[in-house]
């Protein structure tokens, strides 16, 4: 079982190389991993890169498109349900503590969307709150950018060579 598994990852891990799969691979998953589906895309991140460490930055450019793409969908979705939501209610909507605190930082607060759990959601109550879209999605990219660089280098660093052969 140990000798299957081992000749697995290596298939996998070879076939992530391959700039053409590997790059469209970490986009695809990046995209998804950013939207509210809950996937995450760091596996996939570290994946490639370990794989070819020669495409360390070519891979992180890729995976913050695709997750900044990804936060820009849920950004439209929320403005997209806000404004169903307004045509039907007519009357004031209630703001929670968290929603008036993001309006409180504006899109600076989209800094915050690399973060598991409240990270997708935050990109959709953006919108829904109708905050300056240029201004969310550059501060969804540099916090994502960072993310994946650190998260990154990290796990190169942390995970022996040996735990993948």
């Amino acid at each position: 079982m140990e000798a299957w598994l081992s000749e697995h990852i290596a298939q996998l891990l070879a076939a992530l190389a391959l700039p053409q799969v590997g790059l469209v691979a970490v986009f695809v998953i990046a995209f998804i991993s950013a939207t509210l589906l809950p996937l995450g895309s760091e596996p996939a991140v570290f994946l490639v890169v370990k794989a070819d460490p020669g495409m360390f930055w070519p891979v992180i450019v890729v995976a913050t498109i695709g997750n900044t793409l990804g936060g820009i969908t849920s950004w439209w979705i929320g403005y997209g349900a806000e404004k169903a939501v307004e045509a039907v209610q007519h009357h004031e909507p209630s703001h929670s503590r968290a929603m008036r605190w993001l309006q409180r930082f504006g899109p600076k607060a989209c800094l915050l969307s690399w973060l598991p759990i409240v990270g997708d959601p935050l990109c959709a109550v953006a919108g829904w709150l109708k905050l300056p879209f240029w201004p969310c999605v550059a501060y969804m990219a540099v916090g994502k950018f960072l993310r994946f660089v650190f998260y990154t280098a990290a796990l190169l660093w942390l995970i022996p060579e040996s735990w993948l052969s």
